[in-house]
């Protein structure tokens, strides 16, 4: 059973659950960002909103005495795991589904070929 949480730490566990949606919506977005527009400068990027998004878990599990039971940990890890590994399942899903329809560069996930491509034959991606 969990303990509930303490009063005192309300405001932890508030700010570091807002934590964790903003760094984990600007993970992935600096991460899909990174990919469409073939910038991999802004990957670093993208890993360090991951590094705070694991920070603010680890406040937020911490807070939330989530660490006391061993079910929660598990579920905080597979938690951190599933944020690191979606995005690039969820690209390489979407790059295998299209590939067929795109041009070879674009299959690679250089998509600013297709934009260009798309751009001449007036063809909406």
């Amino acid at each position: 059973m969990l303990e509930p949480v303490k009063l005192a730490n309300f405001f932890t566990v508030f700010f570091s659950a807002a934590s964790v949606i903003l760094f984990g919506a600007t993970y992935a977005l600096l991460f899909a960002y990174a990919r469409m527009k073939d910038r991999p400068r802004l990957m670093p990027l993208a890993y360090a909103a991951y590094l705070g998004l694991a920070a603010s878990v680890g406040v937020l599990a911490f807070a939330a005495n989530l660490l006391n039971n061993g079910f929660w940990s598990f579920i905080v890890v597979l938690m951190l795991v599933g944020y690191l590994v979606a995005p690039h399942a969820i690209w390489h899903l979407c790059v295998g589904t299209h590939a067929s329809e795109l041009p070879l560069p674009a299959a690679r996930g250089d998509l600013r070929l297709l934009e260009s491509s798309s751009a001449r034959t007036g063809t909406r991606i």
